[in-house]
């Protein structure tokens, strides 16, 4: 079975930096293309970035230059380096799991999710 489990959020000031996690099992993450997604209260599922096997990225213009995604194939973990952010990243953030070589921004092309965690961004 395909697990996710997300972990790293928390709250943080106008500026601040977090990085979440994303440990995979059951499958290694270079099977899928991971991408991260955000959903804050009241709106939809939000594409925020992806990574695929062969380390190609692809970002939403709102958090480009601002967010990275990374990962670590030992500890099958995706990663996602949060830095300058603002009261507008505060919502629950999930990653997603794609078995394709594809960085797809739509979530319901996603087949595996984790259950997210919170980031909240004061002013």
């Amino acid at each position: 079975q395909v697990q996710l489990v997300e972990s790293g959020g928390g709250l943080v000031q106008v500026g601040g930096s977090l990085r979440l996690s994303c440990a995979v099992s059951g499958r290694t993450i270079s099977n899928f293309a991971m991408g991260w997604f955000r959903q804050a209260p009241g709106k939809e599922r939000e594409f925020v970035g992806a990574i695929n096997w062969s380390g190609d990225t692809h970002y939403t213009e709102s958090v480009k230059g601002r967010f990275a995604i990374s990962r670590d194939n030992a500890k099958n973990t995706v990663y996602l380096q949060m830095n300058k952010l603002e009261p507008e990243d505060t919502a629950d953030y999930y990653c997603a799991a794609d078995y394709t070589v594809l960085l797809r921004t739509k979530a319901a092309a996603y087949d595996y999710w984790g259950q997210g965690t919170q980031v909240t961004v004061s002013s």
